[in-house]
């Protein structure tokens, strides 16, 4: 495999181009090994006629270092790597809709979700049934109740307990990942802001990272400050909400009412920043769209200062409140082999008791110079994941305190070919190079990887949202469990519709 770290590009010649049976047994060989799938998809060969040249981009998290390979698929059958390496299982079925390549001998090759042009739509898909005296099924959306994406839930259950639990995506497909290949330059930006609502400065930072190594620019520190503010108050505002949200699924009134508002004042902080509540316009290609004077960096630490407190005093509410942690624990359990096998990120890894974590293993920009600790718990419930949010908002209001006192001095843009304007080009992409970003969300880990043409403009465009890598964990969290149990479950990864159904 071609190593890179987080954040840079290669020639696409360096990338090891394998016959298939060697790339199949390279990336089986690599995950047994420990590493993990970032990254799995295909591109129409620029080598050879009709075919689909797949990639693989996998990470190993001893050495920091993302491995890159591929190989040329002719035919519409190939052997799955799935049995072998179950954490690709998402992937192969993507590439069936996408690509129309049936990986032959998957356990389970039902489509993720369905692109446009399929005439079927996701809930005239076969599920999996279980059969026998008693045993039923329930069916619970595409249409939910209040203001939600929409995703459909199959459960098969016998009585109250769940046996099995299998989700149903792409109501709302919107080929953000054609569009990027399709559409002006300048707009990519604004795509990138809306994969998914909630992960604005998420998404616009890892296509930033992207698009900066291909084009050969960094961005000046001030900027990466900047940036690592927006990602982290991004982090708060959501991690306050779900457990205001956690807390109003079981009927604890208190702290679901406290987190209801203090979410509105983390948003409110980064709305000072750039004017928008969700980061957008935050984050451009080649450095920051806003700077922060002196003045407003204070008011952000005063104003988040005062919210602090307020949080606690929410957050210990709900954790000492004896019934409601006894709905949390032992609910909605992961193992750590789980995790592991099947390469969950973010906060449910985390409460598997792994630390995996961009800002840790991969770091780039600030994240090489300034470390945050990382939050992690053991039981795999919903307990765990509740917790790992309460810590991650403690180290992540250290971390936004201690930059905002500290911002380097200097430009907030690279001294690039298009000017100082906002949203103005970054310049030139090399040609045929490809590039790799991984960004650390509130949500898990983003992966955004570019490929670009021999004129330099983009061939390929993968995005890879946390939420892709997590929905199998919530179908498995919900075996055994009581049905009613499922809101608090589902509310416990809190995963994207919209940002795995691109």
């Amino acid at each position: 495999m071609l190593r890179l770290r987080n954040g840079q590009a290669a020639p696409v010649a360096d990338v090891p181009l394998l016959a298939g049976d060697e790339f199949r047994s390279t990336v089986i060989d690599a995950a047994l090994g420990g590493a993990r799938v970032l990254a799995f998809f295909g591109q129409a060969s620029p080598d050879s006629r009709g075919a689909v040249r797949l990639w693989g981009v996998l990470a190993d998290a001893l050495t920091g270092d993302l491995g890159l390979l591929a190989t040329d698929i002719a035919g519409e059958i190939f052997p799955s790597l799935t049995p072998d390496c179950p954490q690709l299982h998402h992937f192969e079925r993507e590439l069936l809709e996408t690509w129309r390549l049936a990986p032959a001998g998957h356990p389970w090759l039902r489509p993720v979700r369905f692109p446009g042009d399929r005439p079927e739509g996701p809930a005239l898909a076969e599920f999996y049934r279980v059969a026998g005296a008693e045993v039923h099924e329930v069916a619970v959306g595409p249409v939910h109740a209040g203001v939600i994406e929409p995703g459909h839930f199959r459960f098969q259950c016998h009585g109250e307990r769940v046996l099995h639990l299998e989700i149903a995506l792409g109501y709302q497909h919107r080929g953000v990942e054609r569009a990027m290949l399709e559409m002006p330059s300048r707009r990519r930006i604004h795509y990138a802001e809306t994969l998914a609502g909630d992960t604005s400065v998420g998404h616009a930072t890892a296509y930033a990272m992207a698009i900066e190594a291909l084009a050969g620019v960094a961005p000046p520190p001030r900027a990466e400050a900047l940036r690592s503010v927006g990602l982290e108050l991004e982090r708060l505002a959501n991690h306050t909400g779900d457990l205001g949200a956690l807390a109003g699924d079981v009927g604890f009134l208190p702290t679901a009412a406290y987190c209801g508002r203090l979410r509105g004042d983390f948003l409110n902080l980064t709305a000072l920043l750039c004017g928008n509540r969700f980061g957008r316009g935050l984050v451009r290609p080649g450095g920051a769209g806003y700077d922060v004077s002196g003045a407003l960096a204070e008011q952000v630490r005063k104003r988040l200062g005062r919210a602090v407190p307020d949080v606690a005093g929410a957050t210990d509410l709900l954790f000492d409140s004896p019934s409601a942690m006894a709905r949390f624990q032992g609910t909605g359990r992961l193992w750590r082999s789980q995790a592991q096998g099947l390469g969950f990120v973010g906060v449910a890894a985390r409460a598997c008791g792994m630390a995996r974590d961009v800002r840790f293993e991969f770091p780039a920009g600030l994240w090489l110079t300034r470390q945050i600790q990382t939050a992690t718990w053991h039981s795999g419930d919903v307990f765990a994941r509740a917790l790992v949010r309460r810590l991650e908002i403690e180290r992540s209001v250290a971390f936004v305190e201690e930059v905002l006192a500290d911002l380097p001095e200097g430009p907030i843009r690279a001294d690039l070919p298009g000017g100082h304007r906002v949203g103005a080009p970054v310049g030139p992409l090399a040609g045929s190079h490809v590039a790799v970003a991984l960004v650390e969300g509130w949500r898990g880990e983003i992966c955004h990887v570019a490929v670009t043409d021999p004129a330099g403009d983009l061939a390929a465009y993968k995005i890879v949202d946390p939420s892709f890598h997590n929905w199998y964990a919530l179908q498995l969290a919900l075996r055994d469990q009581q049905i009613s149990d499922f809101p608090l479950c589902n509310k416990s990864f809190n995963l994207s519709y919209c940002g795995a159904d691109l």
